[in-house]
């Protein structure tokens, strides 16, 4: 009898302190308010979840469908953090808005890509060459400053950036006297056969049949103003959370699935 207490008594003791080391851990782990819009985004954080969990962080995944109440709810205080834009858009938005927010790390980018029929790259345009662009002025400027990035024109200083949109008249040096033909996104693709080189948003070349990473003859740099952000409360940045969280995105199994689930559309900006 006195060893069927000592029994009952060592399992009770063993069950309160698996309770206590469950309590425990429950205390441990943190969760984070994560505001992302729908589609590829929240597909690349559902894998960032399982990983950040590993690591006792809880990410709680909070779709939008546009690109004004991820940050709005941010500063409020309804997410912790979010991820759905690059910088020069959240310039823009602290501009605009006062927002205290900062970037705290690098996801993905969607690269804009300079496509020929017939060149092996932008370097290869030859003098007077059309190079199609698209002609709203954010993608305008991102096409010019690859054109830049790619040596074969020159920008006046101080446009481009810094919220500045650069168009064909802020070409400071153009020694292929280069003839830009601007025309909408959505066309850019089609005009390839009439002119020597397009810049091509990501999804209309995919569209198009057209593997950024395969057949673009320039492409964005990974670390371009607009590769996509990690954004929380600039009284936030430090905090130990911030850097789970960004290490959880920027792992092997996120670079990974990224590959194998987008194929060029979204590559990985770390």
């Amino acid at each position: 009898m006195k060893m069927l207490s000592i029994t009952k008594t060592l399992a009770a003791a063993t069950v309160a302190l698996g309770v206590m080391a469950a309590g425990s851990a429950a205390a441990q782990e943190q969760t984070v308010r994560l505001g992302t819009v729908g589609g590829p985004d929240a597909e690349v954080w559902q894998v960032v979840q399982k990983v950040a969990k590993k690591n006792g962080l809880n990410v709680k995944i909070v779709e939008f469908n546009d690109y004004v109440q991820p940050n709005a709810a941010l500063d409020a205080g309804d997410l912790d953090a979010n991820s759905f834009q690059h910088q020069p858009y959240l310039d823009s938005q602290i501009k605009q808005r006062g927002y205290k927010m900062v970037s705290v790390g690098y996801t993905y980018i969607s690269p804009l890509g300079i496509y020929s029929k017939n060149l092996k790259s932008a370097k290869d345009l030859p003098q007077g060459a059309k190079v199609a662009v698209p002609n709203d002025p954010s993608n305008e400027n991102r096409a010019l400053l690859l054109l830049a990035a790619q040596g074969v024109i020159k920008l006046k200083p101080g446009v481009g950036t810094n919220g500045v949109n650069a168009t064909p008249l802020d070409i400071a040096e153009n020694p292929k006297k280069l003839k830009i033909v601007e025309l909408d996104a959505a066309q850019l693709a089609r005009a390839l056969p009439d002119v020597a080189a397009a810049v091509i948003n990501t999804n209309y070349a995919l569209a198009a049949g057209l593997q950024p990473t395969k057949d673009a003859i320039g492409l964005e740099d990974i670390h371009s103003p607009y590769a996509n952000i990690i954004v929380v409360r600039t009284q936030d940045k430090d905090k130990p959370w911030v850097r789970k969280l960004v290490a959880a995105y920027q792992s092997d199994e996120v670079r990974q699935f990224m590959k194998t689930q987008f194929k060029g559309a979204m590559v990985p900006s770390f």
